[in-house]
């Protein structure tokens, strides 16, 4: 870096010694390089993540313990001296005009935050290529703060399994993702930051809804050019893994906010109730094997469109996830009303 920063770019790491160089790679060879700060934070790591990480022009900050992603976050802002905060993983590589495509948003000085596009860094098997298609880090769409009723919810999920989502093109939203999320310094510095109680999951949804709220006149922006490739795992268990997390931070987000109705699905508990009715009746069996494809439309309509058998199968996979993030919504619930009656005693 030869001039002062324009944006500093924060990438948190926990054991990515496997990854995080392909990161900083990118991060070299961004077209506004002279004006970006790299920081890494090096959250608790066990592997080689420092060691790599010294290799390149960073300024490394390392916890000795892991202390989550929101205070590894929170690190990497309180550290950067950019008016500009970006965010990625270390298992990203950005384009190398994402951060210049991200500055030229804040133009506007009403532009809170921007984030862009998220995909796939492969697509060479049919977990990678199901990511691709219904894109697990995409933001969440503006429509979502026009009702908070559990009719207009389920409608909106029912228009989700119906079709491709038919929002293209730059735009404001709601939220945006962590692997591609920048915001103005001052503004993070208004809302204290990302609640560190917050490890994985759900964080940056949580801190869009404080910018949106602590500046009502302000906007978030989903900008298409501002792209962001991520390499995903493509055993199901880190599918699933991630789908859990996200079922934790919505049940923080929940207690947050009680009037805003919690992501939790219905789909997984009527098929294991169906499945569990037809070891007496077997054709409660049949309708639960077939209830994925029926309330997926989407994929098996793209199946034969498309000629894919394969996109068959996108239904029980959507399904696992949908389970997965049941499963950590209700645990997460369960555990922080228990923290929070505990301290309630306490202050007693």
């Amino acid at each position: 870096m030869s001039a002062k920063p324009k944006v500093s770019v924060v990438v948190c790491s926990l054991n990515g010694a496997s990854k995080i160089a392909s990161c900083l790679e990118a991060l070299e060879r961004q077209t506004i390089r002279d004006f970006v700060e790299v920081i890494v934070v090096d959250d608790g790591s066990t592997d080689d993540t420092a060691l790599i990480a010294r290799q390149f022009p960073v300024d490394l900050l390392i916890h000795e313990t892991n202390r989550g992603l929101s205070m590894a976050r929170n690190t990497g802002i309180r550290r950067s001296v950019a008016p500009i905060v970006a965010f990625t993983d270390d298992d990203c590589v950005p384009a190398e005009n994402w951060l210049e495509s991200l500055l030229c948003e804040y133009e506007e000085p009403s532009v809170l935050g921007v984030g862009g596009t998220v995909a796939p860094l492969l697509t060479d098997g049919p977990l990678l290529r199901y990511l691709d298609a219904n894109n697990p880090l995409a933001p969440v769409e503006e429509e979502r703060t026009h009702s908070s009723s559990v009719a207009y919810r389920a409608y909106l999920y029912m228009c989700r399994n119906a079709k491709a989502p038919a929002n293209v093109g730059r735009r404001s939203v709601y939220s945006l993702v962590g692997a591609n999320f920048s915001a103005r310094r001052c503004a993070l510095d208004a809302i204290g930051l990302f609640d560190d109680r917050i490890t994985f999951g759900g964080d940056e949804e949580d801190v869009c809804r404080r910018l949106r709220a602590h500046f009502p006149g302000g906007s978030l922006v989903y900008s298409p050019a501002a792209v962001v490739f991520h390499d995903y795992d493509p055993r199901v268990r880190d599918t699933l893994r991630r789908s859990y997390a996200y079922g934790k931070g919505s049940a923080r987000a929940f207690l947050k906010n009680p009037a805003q109705f919690p992501t939790v699905f219905p789909l997984p508990a009527a098929v294991v109730a169906l499945a569990l009715v037809g070891l007496w009746k077997r054709p409660a069996l049949a309708v639960a094997s077939a209830l994925p494809l029926i309330a997926f439309p989407r994929w098996p309509l793209e199946a034969v469109r498309d000629r894919r058998v394969e996109c068959l199968g996108y239904s029980y996979i959507q399904l696992l996830q949908e389970a997965a993030s049941d499963a950590g919504f209700a645990r997460s619930l369960a555990q922080l009303r228990a923290e929070y009656r505990a301290a309630d005693e306490v202050v007693r």
